[in-house]
């Protein structure tokens, strides 16, 4: 088992304050098992295991707790007068309501409530109406390459070659059977559509979302607008509209499998309304939809840097600057970096193609351009480094 250390840290950092911890991620990422290494911890801490009350909603036999009075009614009966409860919820969207639950449960004394969740949706309405200011999310994604690379050992290019064709879901990164690999990534898909989209955003024709859903897949790292995959779907015998593709995407977005970058007018310090980019949770569901394909190697490590980027807690958005284009533009308060990423720049127009934007930008803030080549140079204070060294990075 993986030690995510970050998010324990993070959990660790928020414990006894009075906010709820709501953990969100894609299904299969790892939050089931954050939250009982969580509680492990406090046990080992000296914490009393009945104070530590936990309920994970695919459990069958918590099946009756799916309604909040109960769920209500079950947590109160366990509280320890006195003591510190900290109570654990588990997929906490399956409960309808579960909104007033929690919020009477926050109203208790002495009680640290974590939620974790599968869609953006449950951070929405209710939840958001009821409980501002009382929560923080936590965002989770599935392994690092620094997490993968510490789970499975190893040479780090060999490990990382292996990291961009399988992904970093925990249990998947462990399979050495492609087959079996295969197999359980296919469910997770299954999952993730049928449970987290199609039931929840009551979506009616699924053949419909999973064509957008290879689309965009096929795409990723290129902008690209609604109505352009509407045109390109409907030109391929798939007749749709804007609407309905926004809507699917948006499903799909909530899920977590796919997250959207806008883009950032950088002369004009604006940002635009059109074009934006979009990328996948996790590279093995993309091996998974298109197959094992070689193809588009700067696509795909441009997508494992961005989701490294939102890991490190950056607001991430691309850069245009006239007519060219910065890949990522990543901010966190008033600090500000540029990323460049290409698969190699020993070409000499691709080194200038990569390296011009960057020339251009007159302010000071730190400029990087990122590649697979062994030997990085840099100029006019633009660094160029290995991307595997950047993935490693404290």
């Amino acid at each position: 088992m993986v030690n995510r250390k970050k998010y324990m840290d993070m959990l660790t950092r928020m414990k006894d304050h009075q906010v709820i911890k709501v953990i969100t991620g894609v299904r299969r990422c790892g939050k089931s098992t954050l939250l009982q290494m969580f509680r492990d911890s406090l046990v080992e801490a000296g914490i009393e295991e009945r104070c530590c009350i936990s309920v994970n909603f695919e459990d069958i036999r918590f099946e009756d707790l799916k309604e909040y009075h109960r769920l209500y009614g079950y947590i109160m009966e366990r509280l320890i007068p006195g003591k510190m409860n900290y109570i654990f919820l588990d997929e906490i969207q399956a409960v309808p309501g579960f909104q007033k639950a929690v919020d009477s449960l926050y109203l208790q004394d002495h009680v640290d409530i974590y939620l974790t969740g599968s869609n953006a949706y449950m951070l929405s309405g209710e939840l958001a109406t009821l409980l501002s200011g009382r929560y923080i999310e936590i965002r989770m994604l599935p392994l690092s390459f620094r997490e993968y690379l510490e789970m499975v050992g190893g040479e780090k290019r060999s490990a990382f070659q292996d990291y961009y064709r399988k992904g970093g879901f925990p249990y998947a990164a462990a399979i050495q059977d492609d087959m079996v690999r295969s197999e359980y990534l296919k469910g997770i898909f299954n999952t993730v559509l049928l449970k987290d989209v199609v039931e929840r955003k009551k979506i009616a024709d699924v053949p419909l979302l999973e064509a957008i859903l290879r689309f965009l897949a096929d795409d990723i790292g290129n902008t690209v607008s609604v109505k352009k995959i509407a045109d390109t779907l409907t030109s391929n015998g798939r007749k749709t509209t804007v609407a309905t593709i926004d809507g699917y995407v948006q499903a799909l977005k909530d899920a977590f499998i796919l997250y959207e970058i806008g883009r950032y007018d950088i002369k004009g310090k604006q940002y635009l309304r059109s074009l934006e980019k979009y990328y996948l949770v996790d590279m093995g569901l993309r091996s998974l939809i298109l197959g094992e394909r070689s193809m588009d190697v700067g696509h795909v490590i441009e997508n494992i840097v961005y989701l490294e980027l939102i890991r490190r807690g950056y607001t991430v958005s691309i850069g245009k600057f006239g007519d060219q284009e910065v890949d990522f533009i990543a901010q966190e308060g008033r600090k500000k970096i540029y990323y460049q990423v290409a698969a190699t720049v020993l070409d000499p127009s691709t080194y200038e193609r990569e390296f011009r934007p960057l020339k251009k930008i007159a302010d000071n803030y730190p400029k990087y351009v990122l590649t697979m080549d062994e030997f990085p140079i840099g100029e006019d204070g633009i660094d160029q480094v290995n991307i595997i060294d950047f993935l490693l990075e404290e």
